[in-house]
């Protein structure tokens, strides 16, 4: 049977259909052309009725009728003067077309050069997410990046500074190492020299990639809004905490996200490590702590590196000792470990006596020791044990007996510390420019962003227990008596620091032929034996306190707490 042809009117009904659709399409921007100016206006009036009503909705219903009435006369004046309705017409329409004018278009997509960059991304992506026997691949080379890539964002250089990608369920996410080589490949993709945050979600397979801004470098050393045992190291990412500080910054008040460290009986890091390059700002680590530790409590001070970082703090109240060389620092080290002892007794006996514990064990105790590595080479050239032998008791039951114990030290010399250290220092600190393998060498935990090459001083990572790793800056706390220091920050410090103490007298000591001598723990100091050798005493007791040195500047006078009731006097330093 031979075919019949189709009907004119089917055959032809498509092309007449899209002739239609384009002269209805012309005839419409002609008349938009046309009715441009009316449409503008017509907008205008709209938005300046919506803007009336929004006034008058939020206008007080006893101020309704004055204003009312404010109208009327406004009208009535308009009315009578000549001319006045037409020129009132022609304001009003000027108004309407300056409210309805179009505004600049939006941008909604990316330009040639940010998808060409998206696509340089997409396909360097595809041998990590991809596998051969995938049916589907999400990614493939050639692919579409759209379906990959859900949100992006770029600054005004267009480079990244956000991007969400998709990646199928069989990545191993779970593994460090394949995550780690995606975020060094975002990394150098996106732009270096640039701080990245990566936000894995192992759940919808989603991870997304997103610029950290600078943390403030402007928060200087300063009275914290803390209550006792509890110590503000640094500052931090807004969403990496729950809790802000008010503090003064650029000479204006704000609240900033502080990581803050607890310390006392119930804290679960009673003490600290801190470690960093040289410049790095950790001896400032330790002098902000201790600025904040002397209203509350008593500060031991070892310095290893011997530079007089902190003679501000020598002989000031509540500070024991500043000990600079090797017989001081033993010395104060070995009564510290007799103090944490005499502590552990006399609250033990008040417990079972029934009574709350003595006042002189309650307050709370600080031994900074800065650079101990030094100190233990020089230990062993002299044949002398390491310091750091001497903080075991501390650091072992100083958390009972109020004493918390603060080690910085630097990287080139981080294998010397003692496994007692590291055992007991639960809170983490790293400061200064460092390479992902030693911030988790450190912390036990890599950072979830990159660290960059080139940072102030004061910048790194804190952890504090098992908790996160978190970005930190250091408030800025230089060292007073230093030439470089600026004005603003030499007087913040001068500020903080207590009112000097009278200097102590040396005492006479006699030397048995024995070698030991007998003294009273009272008219010595707290060392909770009996017997002690003659050099110890000497140490302790006869050592002068060094001459207090004026003052660069006027300082204002905090209160510094009750005396320390048990102190050794400084031998050197």
């Amino acid at each position: 049977m031979a075919r019949r042809p189709l009907p004119r009117i089917l055959s032809s009904g498509s092309a007449q259909i899209a002739r239609s659709r384009e002269i209805a399409r012309t005839a419409a921007d002609s008349a938009t052309d046309v009715l441009q100016p009316l449409i503008t206006v017509s907008r205008g009036l709209r938005k300046l009725a919506a803007t009336a009503r929004a006034k008058w909705a939020a206008t007080p219903k006893e101020r309704r009728g004055p204003t009312l009435l404010l109208v009327a006369a406004c009208v009535l004046v308009v009315a009578l003067v000549p001319y006045g309705p037409l020129l009132a017409l022609v304001t009003l329409m000027g108004a309407a077309a300056w409210k309805g004018r179009e505004r600049p278009v939006v941008k909604t997509g990316p330009d040639d050069a940010e998808i060409a960059r998206l696509k340089g991304l997409y396909e360097a992506l595809v041998p990590y997410f991809s596998v051969p026997d995938d049916p589907s691949p999400l990614f493939a080379h050639g692919g579409d990046w759209s379906g990959a890539f859900g949100e992006y964002a770029f600054d005004d250089d267009g480079r990244l500074t956000r991007l969400r990608i998709a990646y199928p369920p069989y990545f191993t996410d779970g593994e460090p190492t394949a995550r780690a080589r995606i975020e060094q490949l975002l990394h150098a993709k996106s732009g270096r020299g640039r701080e990245y945050h990566f936000d894995w979600d192992e759940e919808g397979n989603r991870l997304v990639m997103s610029v950290l801004p600078a943390l403030p470098t402007t928060i200087a050393a300063q009275r914290f809004v803390t209550v006792p045992g509890e110590t503000v190291l640094g500052f931090t990412d807004e969403d990496a905490v729950q809790r802000t500080v008010p503090v003064v910054a650029a000479d204006a008040t704000e609240d900033a996200p502080a990581v803050v460290w607890r310390t006392g009986p119930r804290s679960s890091e009673p003490h600290l490590l801190a470690v960093g390059q040289p410049g790095s700002g950790t001896t400032s680590l330790l002098r902000s702590i201790a600025l904040q530790a002397l209203p509350h409590g008593d500060v031991l001070i070892v310095e290893g590196g011997g530079t007089g970082e902190y003679a501000c703090l020598t002989g000031r109240d509540g500070v024991l000792a500043v000990e600079c060389g090797l017989s001081g620092a033993l010395a104060s080290l070995e009564w510290a470990a007799h103090e944490t002892e005499r502590r552990l007794i006399a609250a033990n006996r008040a417990r079972q006596a029934g009574h709350p514990a003595p006042e002189d064990t309650r307050r709370p105790l600080w031994i900074l020791l800065d650079r101990p590595g030094i100190l233990g080479h020089l230990a062993a050239a002299d044949g002398r044990p390491d310091p750091q032998e001497l903080l075991q008791v501390p650091l072992r039951h100083g958390r009972a007996a109020q004493v918390t114990v603060v080690v910085a030290e630097q990287f080139d010399s981080a294998d010397t510390l003692s496994e007692t250290v590291r055992t007991h220092t639960r809170a983490r600190i790293v400061l200064g420019p460092a390479t992902p393998e030693q911030i988790e060498s450190v912390l036990g935990s890599a950072p979830h962003t990159t660290p960059t090459p080139q940072v102030p001083p004061g910048r790194g990572y804190a952890r504090l227990g098992t908790g996160p790793v978190l970005r930190l800056q250091v408030p800025a706390t230089p060292d007073p008596y230093d030439d470089a220091t600026s004005e603003s920050h030499r007087q913040a410090v001068l500020a903080l620091l207590p009112e000097r103490r009278a200097p102590v007298e040396a005492l006479a000591v006699d030397t048995p032929a024995d070698g030991n001598l007998a003294v009273d723990t009272l008219a010595v100091g707290t060392l909770a034996v009996d017997t002690v050798s003659v050099e110890t005493v000497k140490t302790m007791a006869v050592g002068a306190v060094p001459a207090a040195a004026p003052d660069p500047a006027p300082r204002l006078a905090p209160d510094p707490g009750p005396a320390p009731r048990h102190a050794p006097v400084a031998a050197e330093g």
